[in-house]
């Protein structure tokens, strides 16, 4: 049986690595989430194996530790620490199996992370709560004087330190950030062993509501999700203490819709057996809150249909902006949606009607 489970996690690294070295768009992701084009280039100028790829991330988080110890200013050293510690997550990554070499990494990663955030203005906490007896870790960031809170739902396939672009752009307006690691994501899969059902998750989003509500219920709380973490942003605006929530290329559930192999491979490593996702049903939802929608025109992952369906469901005060040229995620328009998302929060709908 561990035989077995060590050839599916070198298949399923193969077809990773494959789809890497071949497919352009593979990168979008990464790049998006701060990974540098020069860096990039420099790691894909031959075909890629595990051991060029952990090779390659390596050094470049070993020079982005240096050029954080060498910097002149602590900003710039925290921008080098944030960079080595998104290197370290891409070796991390690459492991779909929960093993002793992925802890390792994403030790690393969450290193580096620490010591940017000791540089930051922001102040950072390290939290946790538990579901079925299980502990899901998080980071809450806060700056001065916040105008509200933003609860980050990453997607099943990303850790909370990846997206720490998206912390520091809600920051800087003025908003809490909250970021966990959901059932079989990040420091939750690895350490905790917490793997991913429909119903955990559940019970994982009603619990973020419910813990951030009770941490600072004088702020309006806000949800802000991509991918099948948009379609639990979906399902958590039901909650009563949320106030707004934002769907960037929300997942469904539709069996015509085929999903790469690489990636189907990975999720079952951080599903629990039997479970063919984790997404919730749309169905029913007793929609109170505004949501602002947010779609890719070319994203082959989303039919149009079943999009526009959802939004018809929502309430009045929610909006659907579309991208012409962008696929799932919307990958290169997401700083512009995180700024035009704050002022949404912060403003009101004369932001998105002007």
């Amino acid at each position: 049986m561990r035989q077995d489970e060590n050839q599916k996690c070198l298949s399923t690294m193969d077809k990773t690595l494959v789809t890497a070295s071949l497919i352009e768009g593979f990168w979008d992701r990464w790049k998006a989430h701060g990974v540098k084009e020069a860096h990039l280039n420099r790691i894909r100028e031959s075909f890629l194996t595990k051991d060029r790829w952990m090779k390659g991330w390596q050094e470049l988080a070993k020079q982005s530790l240096a050029d954080a110890k060498g910097a002149d200013s602590k900003e710039e050293a925290e921008c080098s620490f944030q960079m080595a510690g998104l290197y370290y997550q891409l070796m991390y990554w690459l492991i779909p199996e929960r093993n002793e070499e992925k802890r390792s990494w994403l030790q690393e990663s969450l290193h580096a992370f620490h010591q940017a955030d000791e540089l930051s203005p922001y102040k950072t906490e390290y939290v946790q709560f538990e579901i079925e007896k299980k502990k899901c870790f998080g980071r809450v960031r806060i700056p001065d004087s916040p105008t509200g809170v933003v609860i980050i739902i990453n997607p099943l396939d990303s850790a909370k330190e990846e997206l720490f672009t998206y912390e520091m752009d809600f920051l800087k307006h003025h908003f809490i950030t909250v970021s966990f690691d959901g059932p079989g994501q990040g420091q939750t899969y690895t350490g905790e062993g917490l793997r991913g059902t429909t119903e955990r998750w559940q019970m994982f989003i009603d619990s973020l509501i419910d813990y951030t509500h009770s941490q600072f219920s004088h702020l309006p709380l806000y949800l802000f999700g991509t991918s099948s973490g948009a379609s639990w942003a979906v399902y958590g605006s039901y909650h009563s203490k949320v106030t707004k929530a934002v769907a960037v290329s929300p997942a469904f559930l539709n069996e015509k819709i085929r999903l790469p192999d690489y990636f189907i491979g990975r999720t079952e490593f951080v599903l629990e057996k039997g479970e063919k996702h984790m997404l919730p049903s749309y169905d029913g939802l007793p929609y109170k809150t505004p949501i602002f929608l947010i779609h890719g025109k070319k994203d082959v992952m989303v039919c149009d249909d079943d999009l526009y369906n959802l939004f018809s469901q929502f309430p009045d005060g929610s909006f659907l902006k579309e991208y012409e040229e962008e696929g799932h995620c919307c990958n290169n328009k997401l700083r512009e949606i995180r700024e035009i998302t704050a002022n949404w929060l912060q403003k009101g709908s004369d932001v998105l009607e002007a």
